[in-house]
């Protein structure tokens, strides 16, 4: 069973950085496409980055396009999100997922119907 497990929310103010990190467990982790969504309370679940297994590849949701970076660290099993110019818009749960479905070493996943993995989030909150 694969597991999840996110870390470096916190509350911080408008204009500050956080890092997160997901540190994935009981897996191939080069094998597996990585994400982050976040949920703010009463909206859907929203995709954020992406990162193809070999890392060579990005996408990042249109709100958070130019602030925040993914990248991952196969030797470590972990995949990172660096957040810059934290808006109270960011305020959310962040969600670290994967799966292993992807058949080129380039495709990202972008959508919450093609991760089968979830952790159990981590909360930020962006004061203004």
């Amino acid at each position: 069973q694969v597991q999840l497990v996110e870390s470096g929310g916190g509350l911080v103010q408008a204009g500050d950085s956080l890092r997160l990190s997901c540190a994935a467990s009981r897996v191939t982790f080069s094998s597996y496409v990585m994400g982050w969504f976040r949920q703010a309370p009463g909206k859907e679940r929203e995709f954020v980055a992406g990162i193809s297994r070999s890392g060579g590849s990005t996408d990042y949701g249109d709100s958070v396009k130019g602030r925040f970076g993914i990248s991952r660290d196969n030797a470590k099993n972990t995949v990172y999100l660096q957040m810059n110019n934290l808006k109270p818009e960011d305020t959310a749960v962040y969600y670290c997922a994967a799966d292993f479905r992807a058949t080129n070493p380039i495709v990202v996943f972008t959508t919450i119907y093609e991760y089968n993995y979830w952790g159990q989030g981590t909360q930020v909150t962006v004061s203004s």
